[in-house]
């Protein structure tokens, strides 16, 4: 009988109490990144693909639960658990550690990891990224990255409820 195993993806999950031990395992130019990433899709993917290439290794942190619902993108929100979205994410080859974090900014992870890029969306002004007037004057670089794909989880889940609404016709 043919045994299989999971790729070992989960040794790329670090709990934020563990962060500041696995960053020094890591090479530099280091790569910060934030975001819910509740469904994960082809605008997420190319994002995290654009971010890793600006460096050696990618932290990429998550909003947890909490976090997400306090941001008001709807009482259902997150649909995926902070455990479900970690572990998506720790599967792709452009995140090198994935963490996460309960308070409305990733301010106090970025304060830890000193990144040497900090990257965030299209939709984000430089001057409006948490961590960003710090990370220049450490020298560091921010970048407001140019959606390649315009698609959204908001968007995502409006189609399906119209599609939901129109079946109940």
């Amino acid at each position: 009988m043919q045994e299989w195993s999971l790729p070992d993806f989960e040794s790329k999950i670090c709990p934020p109490e563990q962060l500041a031990e696995r960053l020094l395992t890591l090479p530099r130019p280091l790569v910060f990144t934030n975001g819910c990433f509740d469904i994960l899709h082809r605008g997420h993917v190319s994002y995290l693909a654009q971010a890793r290439a600006t460096g050696a290794a990618l932290v990429l942190a998550l909003n947890t639960d909490a976090s997400v619902k306090r941001q008001g993108k709807g009482d259902d929100r997150p649909i995926n658990t902070l455990a479900n979205r970690v572990a998506v994410v720790a599967a792709l080859a452009s995140v090198d550690v994935v963490t996460w974090f309960d308070e409305d900014t990733p301010a106090n992870l970025i304060a830890l990891v000193q990144p040497d890029v900090l990257i965030k969306g299209g939709d984000w002004a430089i001057e409006n990224i948490v961590g960003a007037a710090e990370t220049l004057a450490r020298g560091g670089k921010v970048y407001s990255i140019p959606f390649l794909h315009q698609t959204s989880t908001t968007q995502t889940l409006a189609k399906i409820r119209a599609t939901e609404a129109g079946c109940g016709k």
